[in-house]
């Protein structure tokens, strides 16, 4: 039988395992970096770059939080009504989780969050998620697609499939009624709630995703915009390469596989990217190139811990 003593270290552990594992691979992180380059190469660039620089992009990648924090405002108007600064503080808790925890196990944070503090249901929360993930997945890819419609020799094909892939959300909005009577004649009768729950997480009408749609893409355009001027800075050429290389990150962001803190896997996005678009691939290149993504990857933790540390004074949410 086990003492009381080693029931309560394992049940420590057991509630926050996610949380040890994420400590331990970041500082394993940081010592490879210590042992590859060492922090004083990696900080002397930014130094390079100029502080005014670092500063503003600081502030235009926290801007952006605002602009995600509007989206979920205006996606549920009667629930948030009022009351911003509360939904700013629950958005910049489940975002910081999403970067921090791996595998997308900080997605989870957003319904339960938004049922705590604001009376949404779990159904509802998790669909407006899987939207607004859809969304932002598509703005990224549609952003990509560009580039490879350009660097195509068949451009007026490579055109005609990025503007049927840029539909594809008005597709998907407008079949949603479809979609969902199917779902329902397909699940069992006791499922029919879930699926109203989620046609109740959906935009409400062609306005309300039109907005949903406009917001998702000026912010993931600030925010590639910035990243990709911060590569520049850092010397990732040619611009195509840095707009690539801030893509890469950011769709490894997105995707499923995704390491704690975006640990490895948001530097290796960026540096596919980059080399996807134009970046030269030699030894000395890639070196430089791999001590660029690594700050801006830095500079993205540092802009999330950034936007929490602002929302954390604004407090919980009043119970209604």
């Amino acid at each position: 039988m086990k003492s009381p003593v080693v029931a309560s270290r394992q049940s420590w552990f057991v509630r926050n395992r996610m949380t040890a594992l994420t400590v331990a691979i970041v500082a394993a992180y940081a010592l490879f970096i210590q042992w590859l380059w060492g922090w004083p190469v990696i900080i002397g660039q930014w130094a390079e770059v100029g502080v005014l620089p670092v500063v503003g992009a600081l502030l235009l990648l926290t801007s952006t939080y605002f602009l995600r924090t509007w989206r979920i405002y205006d996606y549920f108007p009667q629930a948030t009504s009022g009351r911003f600064k509360a939904l700013f503080r629950v958005t910049q808790i489940h975002n910081l989780l999403n970067i921090m925890l791996p595998f997308r196990a900080g997605e989870t944070s957003f319904p339960v969050l938004m049922r705590s503090e604001f009376g949404i249901p779990l159904a509802r929360g998790t669909s407006a998620l899987l939207v607004m993930r859809l969304l932002d997945l598509h703005a990224l890819l549609a952003a990509a697609g560009i580039g490879f419609a350009i660097a195509s020799i068949h451009t007026v094909l490579a055109w005609i499939l990025w503007a049927a892939f840029l539909a594809l959300p008005v597709a998907g909005f407008a079949a949603r009624r479809q979609l969902l009577k199917i779902a329902v004649k397909l699940l069992p009768a006791k499922a029919a709630k879930i699926v109203a729950e989620i046609e109740n997480g959906l935009p409400a009408d062609a306005a309300a995703f039109a907005r949903a749609w406009a917001m998702t893409v000026i912010n993931w355009l600030v925010k590639v915009l910035v990243l990709a001027w911060a590569l520049g800075l850092m010397g990732v050429e040619p611009m195509a390469a840095s707009f690539g290389g801030a893509l890469g990150g950011e769709l490894s962001s997105v995707l499923p596989v995704h390491a704690p803190g975006g640990v490895g896997t948001y530097p290796a996005g960026i540096t596919a990217g980059a080399v996807a678009f134009g970046a030269a691939s030699d030894k000395v290149a890639l070196a430089a190139l791999a001590k660029a993504s690594i700050n801006a990857h830095l500079l993205i933790i540092v802009s999330a811990l950034t936007g929490t540390a602002i929302s954390l004074p604004f407090g919980r949410a009043a119970k209604h």
